[in-house]
Protein backbone atom coordinates (compact mmCIF):
# COMPACT_ATOMS: atom_id res chain seq x y z
CA UNK A 1 0.00 0.00 0.00
CA UNK A 2 2.74 2.29 0.98
CA UNK A 3 4.60 1.91 -2.72
CA UNK A 4 1.35 2.32 -4.23
CA UNK A 5 0.93 5.68 -2.68
CA UNK A 6 4.33 6.72 -3.10
CA UNK A 7 3.66 5.97 -6.85
CA UNK A 8 0.79 8.11 -6.79
CA UNK A 9 2.76 11.20 -4.94
CA UNK A 10 5.47 10.77 -7.53
CA UNK A 11 3.01 10.60 -10.79
CA UNK A 12 1.20 13.99 -8.79
CA UNK A 13 4.64 15.55 -8.84
CA UNK A 14 5.70 14.63 -12.21
CA UNK A 15 2.50 15.82 -13.62
CA UNK A 16 3.20 19.04 -11.40
CA UNK A 17 6.44 19.66 -13.24
CA UNK A 18 5.34 18.77 -16.48
CA UNK A 19 2.59 21.51 -16.90
CA UNK A 20 4.68 24.33 -16.71
CA UNK A 21 7.20 22.57 -19.35
CA UNK A 22 3.54 22.37 -21.22
CA UNK A 23 2.66 25.40 -21.45
CA UNK A 24 6.04 26.93 -22.19
CA UNK A 25 6.17 24.51 -25.16
CA UNK A 26 3.49 26.79 -27.05
CA UNK A 27 4.30 29.77 -28.28
CA UNK A 28 0.94 31.34 -28.32
CA UNK A 29 -2.43 30.90 -29.56
CA UNK A 30 -3.63 31.61 -33.18
CA UNK A 31 -7.68 31.72 -34.16
CA UNK A 32 -8.21 31.52 -37.44
CA UNK A 33 -12.03 31.99 -38.87
CA UNK A 34 -13.08 30.23 -42.17
CA UNK A 35 -16.15 29.32 -44.01
CA UNK A 36 -16.89 25.32 -44.70
CA UNK A 37 -16.40 25.87 -48.53
CA UNK A 38 -14.06 23.23 -49.54
CA UNK A 39 -11.41 25.69 -50.50
CA UNK A 40 -11.57 27.44 -47.31
CA UNK A 41 -11.56 24.20 -45.34
CA UNK A 42 -8.43 23.16 -47.15
CA UNK A 43 -6.39 26.39 -47.27
CA UNK A 44 -7.44 26.95 -43.11
CA UNK A 45 -6.50 23.24 -42.04
CA UNK A 46 -2.91 23.19 -44.09
CA UNK A 47 -2.30 27.05 -42.15
CA UNK A 48 -3.44 25.87 -38.96
CA UNK A 49 -0.92 22.20 -39.66
CA UNK A 50 2.05 24.52 -40.15
CA UNK A 51 1.52 26.82 -37.25
CA UNK A 52 1.16 24.19 -34.94
CA UNK A 53 4.73 22.33 -36.56
CA UNK A 54 6.03 25.76 -35.82
CA UNK A 55 5.17 25.04 -32.09
CA UNK A 56 1.62 27.68 -31.94
CA UNK A 57 -1.81 26.68 -30.54
CA UNK A 58 -4.22 27.31 -32.91
CA UNK A 59 -7.80 27.08 -33.12
CA UNK A 60 -9.79 27.30 -35.96
CA UNK A 61 -13.48 28.71 -36.12
CA UNK A 62 -16.09 27.75 -39.00
CA UNK A 63 -18.37 30.67 -39.62
CA UNK A 64 -20.77 32.28 -41.79
CA UNK A 65 -18.65 34.99 -44.80
CA UNK A 66 -20.31 38.18 -42.82
CA UNK A 67 -18.94 36.88 -39.62
CA UNK A 68 -15.72 36.09 -40.72
CA UNK A 69 -14.62 39.10 -41.71
CA UNK A 70 -15.97 41.30 -38.68
CA UNK A 71 -14.21 38.39 -36.71
CA UNK A 72 -10.74 39.61 -38.21
CA UNK A 73 -11.93 43.65 -37.81
CA UNK A 74 -13.12 43.52 -34.67
CA UNK A 75 -9.55 41.59 -33.42
CA UNK A 76 -11.80 38.42 -31.92
CA UNK A 77 -9.46 36.17 -34.55
CA UNK A 78 -5.98 37.02 -36.11
CA UNK A 79 -6.55 35.87 -39.72
CA UNK A 80 -8.81 34.21 -42.63
CA UNK A 81 -7.23 33.10 -45.77
CA UNK A 82 -10.19 32.56 -47.41
CA UNK A 83 -11.10 36.34 -48.81
CA UNK A 84 -12.34 36.42 -52.06
CA UNK A 85 -11.64 39.42 -53.77
CA UNK A 86 -11.88 41.82 -55.68
CA UNK A 87 -15.65 41.38 -56.22
CA UNK A 88 -17.30 38.36 -54.21
CA UNK A 89 -16.45 39.57 -50.73
CA UNK A 90 -15.97 43.59 -51.71
CA UNK A 91 -18.99 44.43 -49.36
CA UNK A 92 -17.09 43.04 -46.44
CA UNK A 93 -13.66 44.03 -46.95
CA UNK A 94 -14.95 47.95 -47.61
CA UNK A 95 -16.47 47.64 -44.55
CA UNK A 96 -13.32 46.48 -42.90
CA UNK A 97 -10.46 47.89 -44.45
CA UNK A 98 -9.30 50.02 -42.20
CA UNK A 99 -9.27 47.39 -39.55
CA UNK A 100 -7.40 44.87 -41.44
CA UNK A 101 -4.52 44.42 -43.60
CA UNK A 102 -4.52 42.01 -46.53
CA UNK A 103 -1.50 40.39 -47.23
CA UNK A 104 -2.14 39.21 -50.78
CA UNK A 105 -3.25 36.10 -52.74
CA UNK A 106 -2.66 32.65 -51.87
CA UNK A 107 -4.26 31.25 -55.00
CA UNK A 108 -4.71 32.83 -58.19
CA UNK A 109 -6.85 32.24 -61.28
CA UNK A 110 -10.37 32.06 -58.77
CA UNK A 111 -13.52 32.02 -60.39
CA UNK A 112 -17.48 32.25 -59.83
CA UNK A 113 -20.17 31.26 -61.82
CA UNK A 114 -23.48 28.98 -63.15
CA UNK A 115 -21.68 25.21 -63.84
CA UNK A 116 -24.25 22.71 -65.37
CA UNK A 117 -22.82 18.93 -66.44
CA UNK A 118 -20.91 18.80 -70.06
CA UNK A 119 -24.43 16.84 -71.09
CA UNK A 120 -26.50 19.67 -70.73
CA UNK A 121 -27.43 21.10 -74.47
CA UNK A 122 -26.98 25.30 -73.24
CA UNK A 123 -23.73 27.38 -73.47
CA UNK A 124 -25.14 30.44 -71.24
CA UNK A 125 -26.57 32.22 -68.54
CA UNK A 126 -29.14 33.73 -70.92
CA UNK A 127 -30.74 30.46 -72.08
CA UNK A 128 -31.20 28.66 -68.69
CA UNK A 129 -35.12 30.55 -68.23
CA UNK A 130 -36.27 28.96 -71.68
CA UNK A 131 -35.21 25.68 -70.59
CA UNK A 132 -36.66 26.20 -66.96
CA UNK A 133 -38.69 22.93 -66.72
CA UNK A 134 -35.54 20.78 -67.66
CA UNK A 135 -34.02 22.35 -64.69
CA UNK A 136 -36.59 21.85 -62.62
CA UNK A 137 -36.91 25.55 -62.07
CA UNK A 138 -34.32 25.43 -59.19
CA UNK A 139 -30.51 26.92 -59.42
CA UNK A 140 -28.75 24.73 -56.56
CA UNK A 141 -27.03 27.31 -54.54
CA UNK A 142 -25.21 27.55 -51.20
CA UNK A 143 -25.26 28.88 -48.15
CA UNK A 144 -26.76 32.31 -48.38
CA UNK A 145 -24.48 34.56 -46.46
CA UNK A 146 -21.72 33.90 -49.46
CA UNK A 147 -21.08 36.53 -52.00
CA UNK A 148 -21.97 34.08 -54.67
CA UNK A 149 -25.07 33.80 -53.94
CA UNK A 150 -25.65 37.74 -53.57
CA UNK A 151 -24.08 37.68 -56.88
CA UNK A 152 -26.33 34.67 -58.15
CA UNK A 153 -29.72 36.57 -56.80
CA UNK A 154 -28.49 39.80 -58.68
CA UNK A 155 -27.77 37.23 -62.04
CA UNK A 156 -31.27 36.18 -61.80
CA UNK A 157 -33.39 39.65 -61.48
CA UNK A 158 -30.66 40.60 -64.98
CA UNK A 159 -30.97 38.03 -66.91
CA UNK A 160 -35.42 38.14 -65.98
CA UNK A 161 -35.05 34.49 -64.87
CA UNK A 162 -39.01 34.81 -63.96
CA UNK A 163 -39.58 30.86 -64.18
CA UNK A 164 -35.87 29.98 -61.86
CA UNK A 165 -36.14 29.75 -58.45
CA UNK A 166 -31.99 30.23 -56.42
CA UNK A 167 -32.31 27.32 -53.96
CA UNK A 168 -30.26 27.48 -50.39
CA UNK A 169 -28.14 25.14 -49.09
CA UNK A 170 -24.56 24.92 -48.28
CA UNK A 171 -21.50 23.44 -50.60
CA UNK A 172 -22.15 20.23 -49.83
CA UNK A 173 -25.71 20.14 -50.60
CA UNK A 174 -24.97 21.79 -53.72
CA UNK A 175 -22.16 19.02 -54.43
CA UNK A 176 -24.90 16.31 -53.21
CA UNK A 177 -27.46 17.13 -55.71
CA UNK A 178 -24.50 17.96 -58.70
CA UNK A 179 -23.80 13.97 -58.38
CA UNK A 180 -27.28 12.91 -58.00
CA UNK A 181 -28.26 14.95 -61.60
CA UNK A 182 -25.06 13.19 -63.17
CA UNK A 183 -25.91 9.45 -61.81
CA UNK A 184 -29.81 9.60 -63.56
CA UNK A 185 -28.54 11.95 -65.97
CA UNK A 186 -30.58 15.18 -65.33
CA UNK A 187 -30.06 18.55 -66.25
CA UNK A 188 -28.99 20.58 -63.21
CA UNK A 189 -27.60 23.90 -62.98
CA UNK A 190 -25.04 24.88 -59.72
CA UNK A 191 -23.83 27.72 -58.17
CA UNK A 192 -20.28 27.14 -58.51
CA UNK A 193 -16.52 28.22 -58.13
CA UNK A 194 -12.85 27.55 -58.67
CA UNK A 195 -10.22 26.33 -57.58
CA UNK A 196 -13.28 23.08 -56.67
CA UNK A 197 -12.43 19.06 -56.52
CA UNK A 198 -16.26 18.82 -58.24
CA UNK A 199 -14.86 20.03 -61.93
CA UNK A 200 -11.79 17.19 -61.10
CA UNK A 201 -14.43 14.22 -60.31
CA UNK A 202 -17.21 15.03 -63.23
CA UNK A 203 -17.41 17.03 -66.76
CA UNK A 204 -18.73 20.52 -65.92
CA UNK A 205 -18.75 23.54 -67.86
CA UNK A 206 -19.03 27.15 -66.50
CA UNK A 207 -22.00 29.11 -68.50
CA UNK A 208 -21.16 32.23 -70.15
CA UNK A 209 -22.11 35.21 -68.37
CA UNK A 210 -22.62 37.81 -71.15
CA UNK A 211 -23.75 40.54 -68.86
CA UNK A 212 -20.69 39.95 -66.48
CA UNK A 213 -22.85 39.75 -63.34
CA UNK A 214 -20.67 36.92 -61.72
CA UNK A 215 -17.51 39.21 -62.06
CA UNK A 216 -14.38 38.22 -64.00
CA UNK A 217 -10.97 36.42 -62.21
CA UNK A 218 -10.45 36.56 -58.56
CA UNK A 219 -7.98 35.89 -56.13
CA UNK A 220 -8.07 34.69 -52.39
CA UNK A 221 -6.30 36.44 -50.20
CA UNK A 222 -4.96 36.42 -46.75
CA UNK A 223 -6.41 39.06 -44.38
CA UNK A 224 -5.25 39.26 -40.72
CA UNK A 225 -6.14 42.09 -38.06
CA UNK A 226 -4.44 44.83 -37.56
CA UNK A 227 -1.62 44.82 -34.87
CA UNK A 228 -0.45 41.27 -35.63
CA UNK A 229 2.30 42.05 -36.80
CA UNK A 230 3.75 43.77 -33.51
CA UNK A 231 2.10 41.04 -31.52
CA UNK A 232 2.92 37.91 -33.09
CA UNK A 233 5.83 38.84 -35.63
CA UNK A 234 6.99 35.38 -36.96
CA UNK A 235 2.79 34.56 -37.35
CA UNK A 236 2.12 37.85 -39.73
CA UNK A 237 5.38 36.49 -41.40
CA UNK A 238 3.86 32.85 -41.79
CA UNK A 239 0.76 34.72 -42.95
CA UNK A 240 3.10 36.59 -45.41
CA UNK A 241 4.55 33.72 -47.06
CA UNK A 242 1.86 31.73 -46.77
CA UNK A 243 0.94 30.45 -50.39
CA UNK A 244 -0.15 27.80 -52.98
CA UNK A 245 1.94 27.62 -55.89
CA UNK A 246 -1.24 27.02 -58.44
CA UNK A 247 -4.33 26.65 -57.87
CA UNK A 248 -4.41 23.22 -59.14
CA UNK A 249 -2.35 22.20 -55.94
CA UNK A 250 -5.53 23.67 -54.01
CA UNK A 251 -8.36 21.49 -55.71
CA UNK A 252 -5.62 18.76 -55.25
CA UNK A 253 -5.90 19.49 -51.16
CA UNK A 254 -9.64 19.84 -51.56
CA UNK A 255 -10.06 16.12 -53.21
CA UNK A 256 -7.76 14.64 -50.80
CA UNK A 257 -10.90 15.72 -48.57
CA UNK A 258 -13.35 14.05 -50.68
CA UNK A 259 -11.68 10.82 -50.10
CA UNK A 260 -13.96 8.59 -47.85
CA UNK A 261 -12.40 8.20 -44.47
CA UNK A 262 -9.75 11.18 -44.76
CA UNK A 263 -10.46 13.79 -42.97
CA UNK A 264 -9.05 17.68 -43.15
CA UNK A 265 -6.51 17.42 -40.75
CA UNK A 266 -5.41 14.26 -42.40
CA UNK A 267 -5.17 16.03 -45.82
CA UNK A 268 -3.25 18.91 -44.06
CA UNK A 269 -0.53 16.39 -42.50
CA UNK A 270 0.07 14.63 -45.57
CA UNK A 271 0.66 17.96 -47.54
CA UNK A 272 3.22 19.19 -44.88
CA UNK A 273 5.09 15.70 -45.18
CA UNK A 274 4.89 16.02 -49.32
CA UNK A 275 6.14 19.38 -49.47
CA UNK A 276 8.66 20.01 -46.87
CA UNK A 277 10.60 22.81 -49.68
CA UNK A 278 7.45 24.79 -49.95
CA UNK A 279 6.44 24.79 -46.00
CA UNK A 280 9.64 25.69 -44.84
CA UNK A 281 9.66 28.88 -47.16
CA UNK A 282 5.97 29.99 -45.53
CA UNK A 283 7.84 29.71 -42.14
CA UNK A 284 10.91 31.92 -43.21
CA UNK A 285 13.25 29.16 -43.03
Amino acid sequence: MKKLLLFVVFAALAALLAAPAAQAASKGKVKLAYVEWDCATASTNVAKAALEKMGYEVEILPVAAAAMWQAVGTGDVDAMVTAWLPVTHADYFAKVKDKVEDLGAIAGGAKLGWAVPDYVAIDSMDQVNANAAKFDGKIIGIDPGAGLMKLSEQAVKDYGMDKMELMEGSGATMTAALADAIKHDKWVVVTAWSPHWMFGTWKLKYLKDPKGVLGGEEHIDTIVRKGLKADMPEVYTFFQNFKWKNADQLQMVMAWNQQKGVTPEQSAQRFLKENPEQVAGWMGK
